[in-house]
């Protein structure tokens, strides 16, 4: 993508996943929300599916969750394990949308598994690594079963939450991709000013 314009969509987005950690993420954590990693990978598949239905592009839902991390490491405390988490699930939706594609349709099962494996697959390669790869203490700890409670339990309840809101997410990119692909002058001002606000907020809250 040589397009500038494209990159400041994807920073954009990528700086609203990010914020929703940071803030939404914050607040769940401090209430101690059973499972809050479930609400917090809903609303990101459904900020990836909105960006995708937008730039279709293979790679964009990865530098999404680059910039999402880059946004929660730099206004959060760095917990190895957010971090990860929230790169994985980029590279899982991205995977599965360049495999699958997006279909037109709004009823679509294509656009419905592309939901469940994304779940499944952010959360089984955030287990297998944080637990095999890295070793972290609490993982490795675990072991298989904190990786297959992670994988099976919390991440069936990922993807019913995906079935529904990554399609939803597909439809209401295409209705805005009329407006990017027109891309009046006013409109990478606003992108610019939000990636700017984002990040303001992001120190805010953080």
């Amino acid at each position: 993508m040589r397009d500038a314009k494209k990159w400041t969509w994807l920073v954009l987005f990528g700086s609203l996943w990010g914020l929703s950690e940071v803030a939404g993420g914050g607040i769940l954590y401090a209430i101690e929300v059973p499972s809050a990693s479930i609400f917090l990978a809903a609303w990101a598949l459904l900020i990836l599916a909105v960006a995708r239905g937008i730039i279709d592009k293979p790679g964009s839902s990865t530098i999404i969750g680059a910039v999402a991390t880059l946004f929660k490491l730099v206004n959060a405390s760095p917990f190895i394990c957010h971090l990860l988490g929230i790169f994985m699930l980029g590279l899982a939706f991205d995977i599965a949308a360049t495999l699958l594609g997006r279909s037109e349709k709004r009823l679509s099962v294509r656009n419905l598994l592309t939901g469940v494996f994304s779940a499944y697959g952010g959360y089984a390669l955030f287990a297998l690594s944080i637990t095999y790869i890295i070793r972290y203490d609490i993982w490795a700890q675990g072991g298989w079963p904190k990786v297959a409670q992670h994988m099976f339990v919390s991440g069936s309840f990922a993807a019913l939450a995906a079935a529904l809101l990554v399609p939803i997410g597909y439809t209401l990119g295409a209705l805005s991709q009329s407006l990017e692909t027109k891309q009046p002058r006013w409109l990478y001002a606003s992108t610019l000013a939000g990636v700017a606000l984002l990040w303001i907020l992001g120190r805010i809250a953080g």
